[in-house]
C-alpha cells in the first residue's frame, strides 16, 4: 500500500460528496467549507471499512481529515508505514 493507492480510493468517495472543480491533494476541505462534521463521520466509516484500520479518539482530530495528503498519511501511520526518510549521502 502507499499514498497514491489511498488517495486513488478515497479521491473517488470524496468527489460523491464534495461537487467542485478538481480536488487537489492538499485542499483542505473543512477550511474550504466543502464539507461539514456529518461528512467527517461518514469519511471515519468509509476509511475503516475501506483500509480495515480502527480509528481510537486519539485519531479523531481534524488535522487528520482535512486533506487527500493528511488522510494518505493517517492511513499509512495505521499501518505502520512511516514516511521514508532520506538517505545519507555516502561520500567521504
Amino acid at each position: 500500500m502507499d499514498t497514491h493507492h489511498i488517495k486513488d480510493t478515497v479521491r473517488p468517495f470524496l468527489v460523491k460528496y464534495i461537487k467542485t472543480a478538481p480536488l487537489s491533494d492538499d485542499d483542505d476541505f473543512f477550511q474550504k467549507r466543502f464539507v461539514n462534521s456529518l461528512f467527517a463521520m461518514q469519511l471515519v466509516l468509509f476509511l475503516e471499512k475501506e483500509f480495515r484500520i480502527h480509528m481510537v479518539d486519539a485519531d479523531l482530530v481534524i488535522d487528520n481529515f482535512r486533506s487527500l495528503n493528511a488522510i494518505a498519511a493517517l492511513i499509512m501511520r495505521k499501518h505502520g508505514v512511516t514516511a521514508e526518510q532520506p538517505r545519507p549521502d555516502n561520500k567521504n
